[in-house]
């Protein structure tokens, strides 16, 4: 299932199963999570709301990183990759990824091109190895 900006699958796992799964799948494809987002906690401190179990992580591959910086200063602006982790009822947990070549065609620079689709590929892999575990 895909939305206009990203895709994504549900898991049958709790919560903090599917952010463990979904930050070992992305590690096996060269990602790290450079900052992780407790919207649910956010939103409870900052506005007394409440919210389902809801992460953002910022994922980013250090070396697609470094190419599509050195083509592109500005581009920072786009990074890194989120990949947000949500609860959705009954036991089970949707995992939605950013589509890399929306965000980084924005700027419409060939090699930018070429980076956002060495990303989406493994970005791609990551979703169909949670699907598949």
């Amino acid at each position: 299932m895909s939305s206009d900006y990203g895709f994504r699958t549900t898991l049958n796992v709790p919560f903090d199963t599917a952010i463990e799964q979904t930050t070992a799948a992305l590690k096996a494809e060269g990602f790290g999570i450079l900052t992780e987002i407790d919207v649910k906690n956010t939103l409870k401190q900052k506005l007394d709301v409440d919210f389902q179990r809801y992460t953002i992580l910022g994922a980013c591959n250090p070396p697609l990183a470094h190419k599509a910086l050195q083509s592109e200063h500005e581009i920072g602006l786009l990074l890194p990759c989120n990949v947000i982790v949500y609860e959705a009822g009954d036991n089970k947990t949707t995992v939605s990824i950013v589509d890399p070549l929306l965000m980084l065609d924005v700027a419409g620079s060939d090699a930018l091109h070429d980076v956002a689709t060495e990303a989406k590929t493994r970005l791609t892999r990551v979703l169909d190895a949670l699907k598949n575990s």
